[in-house]
């Protein structure tokens, strides 16, 4: 993912409703309850970290004390590890804090007031603080490979670990970026969830490979065990939601019991583990983005600005986004006002130009007939003259003038150009070039003449698309009289 193109823009929930997210995350609740209950009798080591002895009641704050963690299916041993995450929580957002380190006594944090009394944007900020503490901890390799790892002293080795802690944050950042690519592509999941081998697959296995080798697949199902762990361990923070790996296709074949052994349906992709970002999540990994130096639109976001920055914004959105980004802008504006912005932001005879003016035209469809009077001052502009004409003649305005012949080729071309920046070669634009050759008979032979300044590249590239030969030749013989005729 490259931090020099803007990515897709993003649909974030309002804040308000992100902040009551994050409140009922199980992680940071769980540290909101644990930095309450701190006190002056609360202890830390030098770490900060609770002491050991401090542990069982930190747990029974939690609910998961001995009895409640019986109840629930919790071990002694994971409600402490949980209190120990929800405690190193707590002091990495600023809910407690150390006051005096040599006798490892604490007191709330600044920041503990505000999951009550500050705004959702302070809430959010709290809760981005978790998010980090948490992505940092999944990037650490399981703790039966530490206990592995350790010397005869008691110390961890870390030369004993197959662990490069920059490559797996780098790797953990990448899987993410991706699952965001995923989510906010107007062609991608969606609010959908994601298969966990097509996560995997997405940082292993090269674009331009066909069928991957026994190697590349090892490494996919070996980075596909390490996305489970991690993700188990970033849903509390409610980053995503996360449907396991089912644990009977990790177990050896020989060592399942009958009872496992019932008829399980091996095409289920489910079974492999299905992950997908919630709106917290969204709002999270793009705050992140924004940090590391990424353009991360999001809709909404140029509703205050000018009718430029909308045409020019929206230029990279796919259909969906720049509908509801338009519409959002729109309804902040009276129809005439708003329809005269417009179009005086879509002039121009630079190469963005075009796309702009189609912009201009979608905008434009979605404002009723009050807008008429703006589109009737443009229609001796050479530039707006027929995209005004198309508009009134679609309202049923009355008294609509004819284009001039030197218009229709003028507008014929400018679309095609802006359709060329928004789709590239797609099947729309082909069937348009197609259908424009079959209408006009003359059409090569009268467009070479044309003064736009995309005259000359739009020929050239219905001549490359255009599936007849015969009419490919005729226009590309047209970009070049249209070049020779600019002096190019």
């Amino acid at each position: 993912m490259s931090d020099s193109s803007p990515l897709p823009p993003v649909r974030l929930h309002p804040e308000a409703e992100l902040a009551r997210d994050a409140l009922s995350t199980p992680l940071l609740s769980r540290a909101a309850r644990l930095a309450r209950w701190a006190g002056p009798e609360t202890r830390v080591d030098a770490g900060g970290g609770l002491v050991d002895e401090q542990l069982p009641a930190a747990a029974e704050v939690l609910g998961l004390g001995v009895t409640a963690a019986d109840e629930s299916g919790v071990g002694e041993g994971d409600a402490a590890a949980l209190a120990s995450e929800a405690w190193r929580v707590a002091m990495d957002a600023g809910l407690v804090e150390v006051v005096d380190e040599e006798a490892g006594t604490v007191a709330p944090g600044a920041d503990l007031a505000l999951l009550t009394g500050g705004s959702p944007h302070d809430v959010l900020g709290v809760w981005l603080a978790a998010l980090e503490t948490v992505l940092a901890d999944a990037s650490v390799p399981d703790l039966d490979d530490l206990v592995e790892a350790m010397d005869e002293g008691g110390e961890i080795d870390l030369s004993r670990l197959d662990w490069d802690p920059d490559a797996e944050a780098d790797f953990l950042d990448g899987v993410l970026g991706n699952l965001y690519l995923l989510t906010v592509s107007e062609d991608g999941a969606g609010e959908g969830p994601v298969p966990l081998p097509a996560l995997a697959a997405s940082m292993i296995v090269p674009g331009d490979m066909g069928e991957p080798s026994n190697d590349v697949l090892e490494q996919v199902s070996d980075a596909m065990m390490r996305l489970d762990d991690q993700f188990r361990v970033l849903a509390p923070v409610g980053l995503v939601e996360y449907r396991p790996v089912d644990e009977a296709l990790m177990a050896d074949a020989e060592d399942a019991t009958e009872e496992q052994s019932a008829p399980v349906d091996d095409t289920d992709v489910s079974r492999y583990g299905m992950v997908r970002l919630t709106p917290l999540g969204l709002y999270g990994l793009r705050a992140r983005l924004l940090e590391a130096g990424f353009t991360a639109p999001a809709v909404g976001e140029l509703a205050d600005k000018g009718a430029d920055a909308l045409l020019d914004g929206t230029a990279v959105f796919g259909p969906r986004a720049a509908l509801a980004e338009t519409e959002q802008w729109l309804a902040r504006r009276e129809a005439l006002t708003a329809a005269r912005e417009l179009l005086g932001a879509a002039r121009g005879s630079d190469a963005g130009a075009p796309l702009r003016r189609l912009r201009c035209q979608q905008a434009l469809s979605l404002v009723g007939p009050q807008a008429a009077p703006a589109l009737r001052e443009v229609l001796d502009d050479a530039e707006l003259g027929g995209l005004a004409r198309v508009w009134l003649t679609e309202q049923g305005a009355p008294d609509v003038p004819a284009p001039s012949e030197a218009m229709v080729f003028w507008l014929t071309i400018d679309t095609v150009a802006a359709q060329l920046a928004a789709e590239g070669n797609s099947e729309e634009l082909r069937e348009l070039v197609a259908g424009l050759a079959e209408q006009h008979s003359g059409f090569f032979a009268a467009a070479w003449r044309v003064d736009h300044p995309a005259t000359a590249d739009v020929l050239e590239e219905m001549g490359r698309i255009h599936p007849d030969k015969k009419v490919a030749k005729e226009a590309r013989k047209a970009a070049f009289k249209a070049r020779s005729q600019r002096g190019e």
